[in-house]
């Protein structure tokens, strides 16, 4: 018997800028690397999604804070489970600890790192902790002071990192499961204004990358626990660019493939997607390809589950475009009509359970 072939659905987040459903449902053609809209959520500005490691719940960013969902496994329809204050500024990003039992939110304006409850059934609870950056970066045209941009465990559970775009580090917080609190031990420092942006470990845990937006190049890091405490090792910085660019370009996305094999990144201002080979006994990167991405301001790109094709959300010419890769071969090949999006900031992809 003919195995079936196994489905996905995406969810976009957007700003809402008069259309106020910010969370955007589409079904994955696999096939033909398309999105094919199903369903919409009213939400205001959900500026970015992240889905719990058991992948049942999604939360969201939104004006008043954060909102959760639970995913209805066989449609990947999204059911309210109601919203939570973060006391603060609204939020940019944030992620779940690796047992679903907390909630980060990265605060971009406020430079604060808000932690959360997470209950059973998936909804979203009482503060835990909240703790501000403090401090001036380096004095120059943009404003720098705290930018908290991302926020991410460690695989091992143990670790919280806290990239400050404005401060040009990302702060390291030990992570106190038991009361939800974080206390700071370590700092990563980045060049001057190279503003960090986003930061993603292996699968297996052992390598960080990070990657930075005014200066387009990515840090990595090999990371492991010594004596209690964590230790990162800087072992190779990238260009996200080609030799030849277009000239005031800001570094976006962070993604890796499913598989764990690539990693892909994008530039605002070259309009270009970057494509780099893993090496995962090493850590190290191998740029393969860097592309236009037919769009303006591409703020995420990611792969297709099957990695045959990619989609670029392309926040300010309002669309997202869709390419046919050939790693091997260096090559993107645009797939389609442009599908129109209002503001598009993320997408994640979902794999639905067998009916």
């Amino acid at each position: 018997m003919e195995k079936k072939a196994d489905k996905y659905v995406a969810y976009v987040s957007t700003y809402t800028m008069g259309d106020d459903h910010g969370i955007k449902i589409y079904d994955v053609d696999m096939e033909n690397g398309r999105l094919i809209e199903k369903d919409q959520v009213r939400i205001t500005n959900s500026s970015y999604v992240t889905i719990s490691h058991n992948q049942k719940f999604l939360y969201s960013i939104t004006d008043t804070g954060v909102e959760g969902y639970r995913i209805n496994p066989h449609t990947g329809e999204l059911d309210e489970l109601g919203r939570a204050s973060i006391n603060g500024m609204r939020g940019c990003y944030l992620s779940t600890d690796y047992r679903d039992r907390y909630l980060f939110v990265a605060g971009y304006h406020d430079g604060k790192v808000t932690v959360l409850r997470l209950r059973e059934d998936g909804s979203v609870g009482e503060i835990t902790d909240e703790v501000y950056h403090k401090g001036l970066g380096s004095i120059a045209e943009r404003n720098f002071r705290p930018h908290i941009s991302c926020v991410k465990m460690t695989r091992d559970n143990k670790y919280l990192l806290a990239a400050d775009l404005g401060m040009d580090h990302v702060n390291v917080y030990r992570f106190d499961s038991a009361n939800g609190k974080i206390k700071q031990i370590d700092v990563i420092r980045s060049e001057i204004e190279s503003a960090p942006r986003h930061v993603k470990f292996t699968k297996d845990g052992k390598f960080l990358y990070i990657v930075h937006e005014l200066k387009n190049i990515i840090d990595v890091y090999s990371y492991q626990e010594v004596k209690g405490n964590p230790e990162f090792e800087k072992i190779q910085t990238v260009s996200t660019l080609n030799d030849y660019h277009a000239g005031g370009s800001a570094a976006c996305a962070l993604n890796f493939s499913a598989d764990d094999e690539y990693l892909i990144s994008s530039n605002a201002g070259d309009n270009s997607a970057v494509v780099y080979k893993v090496n995962h006994a090493t850590g190290e990167l191998d740029k393969r390809l860097c592309l236009p991405i037919s769009g303006d301001y591409p703020k995420d790109v990611n792969f297709f589950p099957d990695r045959r094709h990619i989609v670029s959300l392309n926040h300010e010419s309002n669309t997202m475009t869709f390419f046919t890769i050939d790693v091997e071969k260096g090559l993107l090949v645009m797939k389609g009509k442009e599908i129109p999006v209002d503001r598009p900031n993320c997408v994640i992809f979902h794999k639905l359970a067998d009916k």
